[in-house]
C-alpha cells in the first residue's frame, strides 16, 4: 500500500477505534481500528513509514474522540468560537505523537526478526509484532500522561469498561491498571489478525480452525460487556452522604449576577429530609460563587460575597445544611499579596452546621490554556487568553491528600481534570474512605461529560474506592468500589442523590504499586516478543 494510501487509511482507523469510547461505546469498532493499524504497521517498509501510520491513526482518533473541546470556545467571548474546532486539531496533531511512538517502537522490535516471511505473512512475526505494539502502547499512554504536564484524556482500554451495571474487561485492572488494560486491548486486536495468518498456513479443515480460538475469546467478552456483574458486592457504607446536581448551565455559572438565584437553586437541593440529620452533603465544581475566606480586601467582599461578609456567607451555609452537616463544596479561593490580587486556586473548601470553614484542598492538576495560559507572554499578545472566565492564572495545590473529617470520614478529593490521572489521585501515606470529585462539565456538550464519568470509575476500579461525582450539568454519579454507579443524576436535569457512601475495599495491587504494574507488564511484553525472535532465529 502506498504511503498516499495509508495515510487515510490509518485516519479512518483512529476514528473508527475513537467510537468506542463514550457516548457511542461501540467497543468492537475500538478492536477494529487498532486491528488495522496493526496490519498497517505489519506492512510498513520502514520505521518511519511506521510511525508516519501510527501518527495519521491518532489524528483521526484524538480528533474525533476529543471534539467536545471545541464546545469549551462557545462559552467565552474572547476567542471566536470557530477557533474550537482548530484548537482540537492542534492538541490532535501533538497527542498523535503518542501512537506514532507506539507504532514505530513496535515496527524496530520486529526489525530485529531476520525470518525469511518477514512481517507480511508469517504468523511467528505477527505475534512478535502483536506483543511489541501491546508493550509500547502502554509506555506510550503513560508518557501521554506525564510529558507536558500530560493529557491522559482517553486511555484506550476505557473502551473495555461496559455499560454503568458492568465492568467488562476493566475488571482486571486493579492489577494491571488502566494503561495496563490499553494493552490487553491491543492484545485482543492482535489475535484475529495472527489466527488467520495460521489459518493460511494450514490446509483443508485447518484453514477455519482460527475460528474457534476467536469465538472462545469474543464471546465470554462480549458477555463480560453486557450483562450485569456478578462479582460486584452491594454493601452499604455508613457515611450518610446527600449529592446534588443543579443544572446550572455554564452560561451562567460565572456571572456575579447569578450568584444568589444560584445558591438558591442548590440550597433547596441540599436541605435535610429529617431533624438532625448527620450527613455529608456534595456541590460541584463552581458551586459556591461567594469568597468565604477571611482576609480578602473589602472591596471583592461586596461584590461578590453574600451579605458582604464572608462571616455571614460561611453562617448562611450552615443553616442550609443543618447543624449535624459538613458541606464539600468547589469554591475559588484568591492569592492575594500587598492588598492585591495575583493568582486564584480552584479549589474545595468543607464548612461545618455552624458556619466554620475547616478544611480546604487545592486542585494541583490543572488544565492548561483553561485555568492558565501557558506561554503568556507569547500568546497574550496575539490575543489568546484562557476559556476560564478571568485575568487571573489558577495556581495549583501540593497533590492528593486525605482530609479526616472524623464521623463524616476520610475524604480524598480530585477536582474535574484531575481523576483522569491514573496512579495520581490518591496520597499514598493515608488512604481515604472516599474520594469526592467535583466538576463542572457543562463546557463540554455531549461527548465530554460521560467520558469523564468513565474515566472515574476506572479510577474507583483501580483504587477500589467509591467516587462520589457532583456536578453542574451532569452526569452526577456514586460510583461504589468496583466501579459500577450505583446511582446518577443524567444529563441536563437538576436532581438530589441521598443515601450511605458505598464502602472501600481493602487496598488493590494497583493502589499498593501504582504504575509500576502496566510498566511492568509493558516490560513482560517487549521481553517476550525478543525472546521470540530469539527463538525463532534458533529454530531456523
Amino acid at each position: 500500500m502506498s504511503k498516499l494510501a495509508t495515510g487515510p487509511a490509518a485516519i479512518l482507523a483512529g476514528a473508527i477505534a475513537a467510537c468506542g469510547f463514550q457516548p457511542l461505546a461501540l467497543w468492537p469498532l475500538t478492536l477494529l481500528g487498532i486491528a488495522i493499524l496493526i496490519e498497517l504497521v505489519a506492512c510498513a517498509p520502514s520505521w518511519k513509514r511506521a510511525f508516519f501510520i501510527g501518527w495519521c491513526f491518532g489524528l483521526g482518533h484524538f480528533t474525533l474522540g476529543n471534539n467536545w473541546i471545541a464546545t469549551a470556545f462557545t462559552y467565552q467571548a474572547a476567542m471566536p468560537a470557530w477557533l474550537g474546532m482548530i484548537a482540537v486539531f492542534l492538541l490532535s496533531l501533538y497527542l498523535a505523537l503518542f501512537p506514532a511512538l507506539a507504532a514505530a517502537g513496535s515496527w524496530l522490535v520486529l526489525k530485529l526478526d531476520r525470518d525469511k516471511a518477514g512481517a507480511k505473512g508469517a504468523s511467528g512475526a505477527f505475534a512478535v509484532l502483536g506483543l511489541a505494539f501491546a508493550g509500547s502502547w502502554i509506555v506510550a499512554e503513560w508518557l501521554r500522561a506525564w510529558l507536558f504536564t500530560g493529557f491522559a484524556w482517553n486511555p484506550l482500554g476505557v473502551a473495555l469498561l461496559g455499560g454503568f451495571d458492568t465492568r467488562g474487561l476493566a475488571l482486571i485492572t486493579p492489577w494491571t491498571g488502566t494503561y495496563g488494560l490499553s494493552g490487553v486491548l491491543v492484545l485482543l486486536a492482535a489475535l484475529p489478525g495472527l489466527l488467520v495468518r495460521l489459518a493460511l498456513g494450514g490446509r483443508g479443515v485447518l484453514r477455519w480452525a482460527w475460528v474457534l480460538p476467536v469465538l472462545a475469546v469474543y464471546a465470554p467478552l462480549t458477555m463480560l460487556m453486557t450483562r450485569p456483574d456478578p462479582w460486584a458486592a452491594r454493601a452499604e457504607g455508613a457515611i450518610r452522604f446527600t449529592l446534588i446536581q443543579p443544572d446550572i448551565r455554564q452560561e451562567f455559572i460565572e456571572d456575579p449576577r447569578n450568584f444568589e438565584n444560584n445558591f438558591d437553586t442548590m440550597a433547596r437541593l441540599s436541605l435535610p429530609r429529617r431533624p438532625g440529620e448527620k450527613r455529608v452533603v456534595f456541590w460541584p465544581e463552581s458551586g459556591l460563587g461567594d469568597y468565604i475566606r477571611d482576609g480578602y480586601p473589602s472591596y471583592l467582599y461586596r461584590i461578590y460575597t453574600y451579605a458582604g461578609d464572608p462571616v455571614l456567607a460561611r453562617r448562611r451555609i450552615g443553616r442550609v445544611i443543618g447543624p449535624y452537616g459538613l458541606l464539600l463544596t468547589g469554591a475559588v479561593d484568591l492569592v492575594i499579596k500587598d492588598d492585591e490580587e495575583v493568582a486564584a486556586r480552584n479549589s474545595v473548601s468543607a464548612i461545618d452546621g455552624h458556619g466554620n470553614l475547616i478544611a480546604s484542598y487545592s486542585k494541583a492538576h490543572l488544565v492548561p490554556y483553561g485555568e492558565y495560559l501557558a506561554l503568556r507572554w507569547l500568546l497574550e499578545p496575539l490575543g489568546a487568553t484562557r476559556l476560564v472566565p478571568g485575568a487571573l492564572d489558577f495556581w495549583p495545590g501540593p497533590g492528593p491528600r486525605t482530609i479526616d473529617f472524623g464521623d463524616w470520614g476520610k475524604a480524598g478529593i480530585q477536582i474535574c481534570y484531575e481523576i483522569i490521572f491514573s496512579g495520581q489521585i490518591v496520597d499514598p501515606r493515608v488512604r481515604p474512605d472516599y474520594i469526592f470529585n467535583p466538576s463542572t462539565d457543562g463546557w463540554f456538550g455531549r461527548w465530554g461529560p460521560p467520558q469523564h464519568l468513565a474515566q472515574a470509575r476506572l479510577r474507583a476500579i483501580e483504587e477500589g474506592l467509591p467516587i462520589m461525582r457532583s456536578t453542574t450539568t451532569g452526569v452526577s454519579a456514586v460510583i461504589d468500589a468496583d466501579g459500577l454507579v450505583r446511582a446518577y443524576v443524567p444529563w441536563h436535569q437538576a436532581g438530589r442523590i441521598d443515601g450511605l457512601i458505598p464502602p472501600a475495599h481493602e487496598a488493590t495491587p494497583f493502589a499498593r504499586w501504582g504504575n509500576r504494574l502496566p510498566l511492568a507488564l509493558a516490560a513482560v511484553l517487549l521481553a517476550i516478543a525478543v525472546s521470540g525472535i530469539a527463538l525463532r532465529r534458533r529454530g531456523g
